[in-house]
């Protein structure tokens, strides 16, 4: 398969073949499992102090003669904590034991569980592959939700990895046809839930993933477009390629991103 080869100035030059990774099969499975398996990988652990619920001077005697026990008063024997005393008699509050107020949780998320799982090696390729070969199928971006130009799918020039300003990108990328694409990611939308508290007040939407060969000044004329990701194409997993493992990410690749996976045989 050919891709057309644009430069900054939306010029079309002959086609580039592109190499035998994006001849896989699309195996909505394996990428399925190979996005959860780098979702789970990056899960920050969380859990309950240990002692939670448990920093009380909570007791209660178990011995029937003892006037500080709970026999013969018609009250559950629960832990308790003492809030007076006056003789024998004492103003007591259940605490330390789920049923109370305060107390610890029956079964708290522990911090030492492990939440990674396991892909083989050649099935994480395999779904890279598979994720790289949707991304050139203009039905399957489009059902994904992306506005796709008309001509897509196409390559970027070499020259495209040498822009710095952040402006000039947004007019060359509403120039190659990604303005509706542009306007589509511009649109934030106020997150729902405690998430406003938390840092993450807006959700922002998916957008168009250039890939390149090496760190260049594109990548931070990129980082301030919403919904726009930069990557070197040796870092690219399935995750960036169909997120949520929803495969068909709108993908701009630069055509030394793809000279260098032919030339190294990257994901085989």
């Amino acid at each position: 398969m050919k891709l057309k080869l644009f430069n900054t100035k939306k010029i079309e030059s002959a086609g580039v073949e592109l190499p035998s990774q994006f001849s896989e099969d699309i195996r909505p499975d394996l990428i399925k499992r190979a996005v959860h398996a780098i979702q789970a990988n990056t899960r920050q652990k969380y859990g309950a102090k240990p002692d939670a619920g448990l920093r009380v001077s909570a007791d209660i005697s178990r011995r029937r003669h003892n006037f500080k026990g709970s026999y013969g008063y018609g009250i559950s024997r629960v832990p308790r904590k003492i809030m007076s005393a006056r003789g024998t008699r004492f103003n007591w509050v259940g605490a330390e034991v789920p049923g109370t107020v305060g107390g610890r949780r029956a079964h708290p998320p522990k911090a030492d569980k492990n939440w990674d799982k396991k892909i083989n090696v050649k099935e994480k390729r395999k779904a890279i592959r598979s994720a790289m070969s949707a991304t050139v199928v203009a039905q399957i971006v489009e059902k994904r939700g992306h506005k796709v130009p008309r001509n897509y799918p196409f390559m970027l020039d070499a020259d495209f990895e040498a822009i710095s300003k952040t402006d000039e990108l947004i007019k060359i990328l509403e120039s190659i046809g990604l303005k509706e694409e542009l306007e589509r990611t511009s649109e934030r939308k106020i997150r729902a839930g405690k998430g406003k508290l938390r840092g993450r007040k807006y959700k922002t939407k998916v957008g168009p993933l250039i890939v390149v060969s090496q760190p260049c000044p594109l990548q931070k004329a990129a980082k301030n477009i919403p919904g726009v990701e930069t990557r070197v194409v040796s870092r690219i997993n399935t995750e960036l390629l169909a997120p949520g493992a929803d495969y068909g990410r709108l993908t701009l690749w630069s055509k030394g991103a793809i000279e260098r996976m032919t030339k190294e045989g990257l994901f085989n």
